[in-house]
This record gives structure tokens, C-alpha cells and sequence, in this order.
């Protein structure tokens, strides 16, 4: 039942190219026979970059720790899932071990519990992926606005025209040099914006 950290989607980032134009002040005279300056185009960005955003967010100190969190607040229903799992598994095996020898009352009254408890497990597992799937898709939303904020700001400054998002393996991207991934650098962006402050120590024992 444990849940992969959602595959976001590609961040496509485009700088587009300025246009400055430097017009002589008015009435201002020229020189005889000059045309007037042409207006400065900067040129556009060219560069690409791969970056892997879902490792992206979980290598981040934002995003470890919110991958811990959401673990320990629904490990504890997981783990009483799993409980009831290994209870259900039992009976099953009791009905199969005791069958020959076992009344048909007290087979089909086993049977009965069997299919029932089954089906409450099934029930409250599917609850609890749903909720911690809909947990997981808040918080990391959250994540990635700042992720995106970042990589707009990097792309923006190293003058480059796309940053593609390369974590599903199954994407478009065929190869790329591991010298236009950018995630570590990301990464290391990210937690200077966004810093996560030190979990505070353990009580001492008495």
C-alpha cells in the first residue's frame, strides 16, 4: 500500500528575447545625412537543460521533510491495516488447514467472516490511499510552485530558452548530456530560498 510521490509535470520556461530602443531626445539634431539608430535586440536565449523535478522535490530539505511527515501521520493507520490484513490471512488459513474436519455450519460461518472482514479491509485501504494520495498532492503542489519560482529565476539567469522535465523515463527525451542536468543545482537553490530549520533535540532522559 505505500504510495510513490506523484510524477509532476514538465516545466516548460521561455525567456523572451528584450527590445530597447534608444530614440534620440526630442528636437535633438543630428548629424547631416545620419539615419537613426536602429533599435538593440537582445539576443534570445538558446541554452537546454533536463532537470528531474520529483527528485528534484524530494532531495530538498522542504520535501524530505514533508515526505516524513506525511509517513508518520498515516503509518499508523497502515500499520493497523496491516494488522488486520495478517488476521484476515489467518482465518483463511484456518479454514483451509480445519476444512475436512470442520462442520459445514462452522465452514460457512468461517467463510462468511472471512469475506466480511475482507471486504472492510479492502474498504479502509482504499480510504486511506485516497486520503493520503489527496495529502500528498497539497503538499507537493505547494513544492512545486516554489520549485517553479526557482527554476524561472536559474533559466532566466543562465540564458536558457527551455528546461525540460525529464522524471518519467517513458517521456520524449530519448538522451541528454549529463551536462545540461540542472537538478542538483536546482536543489541546491531551492533549499537557500526555502531553508528548513533544525529539528529541535530530543529531551534529555532523567
Amino acid at each position: 500500500m505505500q504510495k510513490n510521490f506523484a510524477v509532476l509535470p514538465a516545466v516548460m520556461l521561455g525567456a523572451a528575447a528584450m527590445v530597447c530602443a534608444q530614440n534620440p531626445p526630442s528636437g535633438a539634431v543630428g548629424a547631416a545625412g545620419a539615419k537613426p539608430a536602429a533599435p538593440v535586440t537582445a539576443a534570445a536565449p538558446t541554452k537546454i537543460a533536463i532537470l528531474y523535478v520529483q527528485n528534484a522535490l524530494l532531495q530538498s530539505a522542504e520535501g524530505k521533510k514533508a515526505a516524513g511527515e506525511l509517513q508518520a501521520k498515516f503509518n499508523p493507520r497502515r500499520a493497523t491495516l496491516e494488522k488486520r490484513q495478517a488476521d484476515v490471512q489467518a482465518l483463511q488459513d484456518q479454514l483451509k488447514k480445519g476444512g475436512a474436519t470442520m462442520s459445514d455450519d462452522a465452514k460457512n460461518k468461517l467463510a462468511r467472516q472471512i469475506e466480511a472482514d475482507g471486504k472492510a479491509l479492502q474498504r479502509d485501504a482504499d480510504d486511506l490511499n485516497s486520503d493520503a494520495e489527496q495529502e500528498q498532492n497539497k503538499i507537493f503542489q505547494d513544492l512545486f510552485a516554489k520549485l517553479n519560482a526557482v527554476v524561472d529565476q536559474y533559466a532566466k539567469q543562465n540564458g536558457f530558452a527551455v528546461v525540460l522535465d525529464v522524471s518519467n523515463q517513458q517521456g520524449p527525451i530519448m538522451w541528454a548530456s549529463a551536462s545540461v542536468d540542472i537538478t542538483t543545482d536546482i536543489v541546491k537553490l531551492y533549499d537557500q530560498a526555502h531553508p528548513v530549520a533544525a529539528a529541535p533535540p530530543p529531551p534529555a532522559k532523567k
